[in-house]
């Protein structure tokens, strides 16, 4: 099918498919190419979106691009990188300022002629930041068109051609304009609109039937929204005799959380999904493993070593069976799945025996190119009942990743030349501490993995957010602030040798239940995008954990805020939570993403 689109030059960011996806909101379609494409493959194009990326616009470390794609008489937006990559290449200036901005910050509009891509926009917004490096000063012929506080040049255009640079995020969800931003280039652009999800619905379908051919599917079942999108998909495309599901405990779900999901399932009239009890073959994967990359990978190997077992128990050619995943977009970026793109972490469906699989073309992953929004929109297209569209995600690894290891040793507390804890937090009102535990975060589009901070103070969520933001920009090394829930005081905690084991899952699994089940009872379940219970090896007596409380408001995974909460509903929850067996502290992480990711591993 011929559509006008906007291309979009991937130099690995995070959130390069998020652009295409915003474009797409618009009704226009859009497609991906390389930084080194030529100018004759974007001649079709009716603009051109540079994205952000991990690297920097300096030396050996600047990804290729062709210079070319800059002279093409259409508009041009670089975003973040894209917007380094502007000022660099046309005679701007661009430094690392030695600090960084991650997360929200507010822009402020400059005195001067006004620009067709702010047009709409107010003089002062908040915007999302994730940078590194800083144009101090723009090319030549270039308009700066307004500055925050660490970056003078956030947003400059060419004084005669289609050129605008950003350095903000305008396609995530917390920058309020963005979508005005985007609206304005795409009319620059002139494409004509059409796109929608019925359109993709059908055109998905009409993908997974060819990629198929004649053979069949066996789908991995979680019961969250995006297999159970995909599982719908598929069989609507083959129908249910070339369909079938396999759930498996891996004893890493929630309290009754299998049970559950069969029951809906049947409701749902398919009868073509097998519930397989393999938990002690992945409990036995992750034993005596601390590192999170690590469990990540074994789980998902696991999960491959359990569909063979199943292939082979029924009797079922695995060259006529194609292994369906219920896999996002996000899933494969965070994965380094892209030409340029940084590891953040390994998904369990991105280890090494899947992308064998990949490659040889016997994975279907009908959901791929989507975020979690749009398989939420696609789930309501396909007729999916409410309470499985908005179902909160689960991780495919489960409560596995949300129980953090450690063999016993504290992890280095701060990296050499950073200022201290103390001297950032001095007149905030806050007091704090690093933790003896690492967390992983992304910052400038690139992993980081480092001890969280805890603090102690004022229960404001403003002032919260607002020292959590202070942290984490000027201390590098610091990707996580938590705050103190209960007891009163923060009690001396040490890390204590623990690891993956039904025990420590079980605990998990109960902290989890009460959690959710306060959501519930006051109605937060659609607000709040995704409640995650982190269960930390630290200990003030050498035998205990401490609680983590990280529920995030966010559409698409991307981006996020952590939630607020009303007090008179937390205090309750923290006290109940800490008259748990063996619960020492019970904390709640008051980050926004980036620059920590939803998860703590």
């Amino acid at each position: 099918m011929s559509h006008d689109y906007i291309a979009i030059l991937d130099f690995g960011g995070q959130y390069a498919h998020l652009i295409a996806k915003r474009i797409r909101h618009l009704g226009i379609y859009t497609r991906i190419f390389s930084p080194m494409a030529s100018a004759a493959e974007l001649t079709a194009a009716k603009g051109v979106i540079l994205s952000g990326g991990p690297q920097s616009v300096f030396g050996e470390q600047a990804v290729p691009f062709n210079d070319e794609i800059l002279q093409l008489d259409k508009p041009i937006l670089g975003l973040c990188y894209g917007h380094q990559l502007l000022a660099q290449r046309l005679g701007g200036t661009v430094r690392n300022m030695g600090r960084g901005e991650y997360g929200k910050t507010t822009l402020r509009l400059d005195e001067g002629p006004a620009s067709p891509l702010l047009a709409g926009v107010d003089g002062e917004q908040s915007v999302w930041m994730s940078h590194g490096d800083t144009v101090v000063a723009p090319p030549p012929e270039f308009l700066t068109l307004a500055h925050t506080a660490l970056c003078p040049v956030a947003v400059m255009q060419h004084a005669s051609r289609p050129l605008f640079g950003l350095q903000f995020h305008p396609e995530v969800t917390d920058t309020p304009c963005g979508r005005q931003v985007l609206a304005n280039f795409a009319r620059l652009t002139g494409a004509a609109g059409g796109w929608s999800m019925a359109q993709y619905m059908r055109e998905a379908i009409e993908d997974c039937r060819a990629q198929v051919g004649a053979r069949s599917v066996l789908m991995f079942l979680s019961g969250g929204v995006d297999s159970t999108v995909a599982f719908a998909l598929l069989v609507r495309a083959l129908g249910q005799a070339r369909v079938r599901g396999l759930l498996i405990d891996t004893g890493f779900l929630r309290k009754h959380e299998a049970a559950e999901i069969m029951a809906r399932y049947a409701q749902l009239g398919w009868h073509n999904v097998d519930l397989h009890d393999a938990s002690e073959v992945f409990l036995q994967s992750v034993q005596g493993l601390v590192e999170p990359q690590a469990k990540r990978q074994a789980i998902g190997e696991t999960f491959l070593r359990v569909r063979d077992d199943f292939l082979a128990r029924m009797a079922l050619d695995p060259a006529q069976w194609l292994l369906g995943q219920g896999t996002l977009y996000p899933d494969i970026i965070e994965s380094g799945g892209t030409a340029h793109a940084d590891v953040i972490k390994f998904h369990h469906n991105r280890v090494q025996g899947i992308a064998e699989m990949i490659a040889a073309g016997l994975v279907v992953e009908p959901l791929k190119e989507l975020y979690k929004d749009e398989v939420r929109a696609l789930g309501a297209e396909l007729g999916l009942p409410e309470d499985i569209v908005w179902r909160h995600p689960f991780p495919g690894p489960g409560l596995a990743i949300n129980v953090l290891c450690s063999a016993g040793e504290a992890p280095p507390a701060a990296a050499a030349g950073e200022p201290a804890l103390d001297e950032v937090l001095a007149g905030t009102g806050y007091a704090g501490r690093r933790l003896a535990v690492r967390s992983v975060g992304v910052q400038g589009d690139q992993r980081t993995y480092t001890t969280p901070a805890a603090i102690v103070g004022p229960r404001d969520w403003a002032a919260l957010e607002a020292t959590s933001i202070r942290l984490t920009n000027e201390i590098r090394s610091l990707n996580r602030v938590v705050t103190l829930l209960a007891p009163q005081a923060l009690p001396t905690l040490r890390p204590r040798r623990a690891y993956c084991t039904k025990d420590r899952l079980d605990l998990l699994r109960e902290a989890d239940a009460v959690a959710t089940r306060t959501l519930r009872a006051h109605g937060l379940m659609r607000i709040i995008f995704q409640l995650l219970v982190i269960l930390l090896p630290l200990s003030a007596n050498g035998d205990g954990e401490c609680l983590v409380l990280r529920p995030v408001v966010s559409e698409d995974v991307m981006t996020a805020q952590f939630a607020r909460i009303d007090w008179s509903i937390l205090n309750p929850l923290a006290d109940e939570l800490l008259r748990l067996p063996g619960i020492h502290a019970v904390f709640y992480d008051v980050t926004h993403k980036p620059p920590a990711t939803f998860g703590w591993e």
